[in-house]
């Protein structure tokens, strides 16, 4: 069985398992540190779960105190470290090491403050990004980042990953709605970054901060921006015979000025997938369906759903419904949102992608993905964010059956060097991982990579935080600091597939 490459383990540290357990023990007491494998299991994947490794041992912190200790002991004993929040990642951010201690913040999971004066909640990692919404929407509030996985993923987890989700076109990702952050160092060090106020003084370590996938700190709380709730919000379902004519439409969305609260598009296989799991009203005759929200006062959400529809028209629609009220609103959203879940009721297995694309290159790149389809002999489920073009394929297969994942994920690989040949990005807010790593070097050169490792070594010049993410080649700092970086170049050695 073929295998990913990972940082070699340390045979040292694997022999000292028993005497790590106990040092953190006496850190994290009680039930907070776990080194039976049958305790461990739960631990060794994350969505990505085709990649699965046992760590080293987990540990639970309870507050800041413990995980600075834990990281100041790592980074003395020269022992790496994984963080881990819900394990929702599909990229395997939060895939263990065999020899690094996995350090889950699930218990960081309090609101710790909500003020609704300067609309901000000071919340800790593991809350749940839902969670967020449930404590403030009763004073008329929300969190705009809403990814699919929203009622499990955590605030941490969304920070590492930038994550987005179906309101991000007109609110933004993570990264336009976090304003501070608390941070340990993988020496131990607590540092703040940001905080109540909208704009810091300095670099902007804080953007720097979200989307670093773990590898630069341990975030212990999070400052986010909270919304007004809008005046009203209607969702409209666009139906179209072709995909080609649901890409046009976006365009055209788009370059009339209209910004939604949210656009989002489906393809026949996962419309009908949607639609027999939550039963939405969505349907069935289409070969692919638009859910645009408009929102704000009364009297401008009227005029842009008029003018949608009349886009929608012009763009050879063939159904078109507005909700009439908010029950049929959510219930337009949820068969989106459950798209991912309905997809696993009709495939065994499914490969969830995430690449980027310019809205224009839609229509190209769907058609290009139904070629790849053939080409693999695998069914593929499209559902993305189509307002910012972030993609969301499904590749369906069956593990099973020899040779499936490998074509599942070569058929992936395709789908992601086309998003960077016509003109995208690898990710939209799922992240790197290990997924994506190998191909970073379609999208960035080798200079660029190592500069991006140099910032890499300023937070952690040991690579002991979440090392074998992101960077498909793994330098030395002292090496990178001087350029003679072949020199420097460490083993990855494989680890199993399921």
């Amino acid at each position: 069985m073929s295998g990913l490459a990972m940082p070699a383990p340390n045979a040292a540290v694997l022999g000292r398992r028993a005497e790590i357990a106990a040092a953190l023990r006496n850190i994290v007491p009680g039930e907070g540190v776990i080194d039976h494998p049958d305790g461990m299991r739960p631990f060794e994947s994350d969505g990505l779960t085709a990649y699965r490794q046992m760590p080293l041992v987990v540990v639970l912190p309870e507050n800041t105190d413990q995980v600075s200790r834990v990281l100041r002991y790592c980074h003395d004993n020269d022992i790496r470290v994984v963080p881990r929040g819900s394990g929702t990642s599909l990229s395997g951010g939060a895939l263990p090491l065999a020899d690094g201690v996995l350090l889950g913040l699930s218990k960081f999971n309090r609101v710790l403050e909500v003020d609704y004066q300067n609309r901000v909640a000071v919340v800790q990692p593991g809350v749940t990004n839902l969670n967020v919404t449930n404590t403030v929407q009763g004073n008329g509030f929300y969190y705009a980042p809403d990814p699919s996985s929203q009622i499990a993923c955590s605030i941490g987890g969304n920070v590492a990953e930038n994550a987005g989700g179906v309101h991000c076109l007109k609110y933004g990702l993570t990264a336009n709605n976090v304003l501070g952050v608390e941070m340990v160092l993988i020496t131990g060090e607590i540092i703040r970054l940001g905080g109540k106020h909208l704009d810091s003084e300095g670099y902007d370590l804080l953007g720097l901060m979200t989307g670093s996938e773990g590898l630069l700190g341990v975030v212990t709380e999070v400052t986010v921006r909270i919304l007004q709730s809008p005046e009203t919000a209607r969702a409209v379902l666009v139906g179209f015979p072709t995909s080609e004519d649901a890409g046009q439409c976006v365009a055209d969305i788009i370059g009339a000025g209209i910004i939604p609260g949210g656009m989002e598009m489906m393809d026949r296989p996962a419309i009908h997938a949607a639609e027999d799991y939550v039963h939405a009203g969505y349907p069935r005759d289409v070969e692919a369906l638009l859910i645009v929200e408009l929102d704000g006062p009364q009297g401008e959400v009227d005029d842009l759903l008029a003018r949608v529809e009349k886009i929608a028209g012009d763009n050879n629609a063939s159904t078109i419904r507005v909700s009439q009220d908010e029950t049929e609103r959510q219930l337009f959203w949820a068969g989106r949102k459950a798209a991912f879940p309905a997809v696993g009721r009709i495939s065994p297995d499914y490969y969830c992608m995430d690449g980027t694309i310019p809205r224009k290159q839609l229509p190209r790149v769907l058609a290009r993905t139904r070629e790849l389809s053939e080409k693999y002999d695998l069914r593929v489920a499209n559902v993305f964010h189509a307002g910012d073009g972030n993609l969301h394929p499904l590749i369906l297969y069956d593990a099973n059956i020899p040779g499936e994942l490998e074509r599942a994920e070569a058929f992936g690989a395709d789908i992601l060097k086309l998003c960077v040949e016509v003109g995208g990005v690898l990710t939209g807010e799922h992240g790197v991982g290990v997924e994506k790593r190998d191909l970073m070097p379609e999208m960035f050169n080798e200079d660029d990579l190592k500069q991006q490792q140099r910032v890499k070594c300023a937070f952690d010049e040991k690579h002991l935080l979440n090392p074998g993410k992101m960077f498909p080649v793994l330098h030395r700092c002292a090496e990178l600091g001087r350029m003679h970086v072949h020199k420097g170049q460490l083993p990855f050695p494989d680890i199993p597939r399921f």
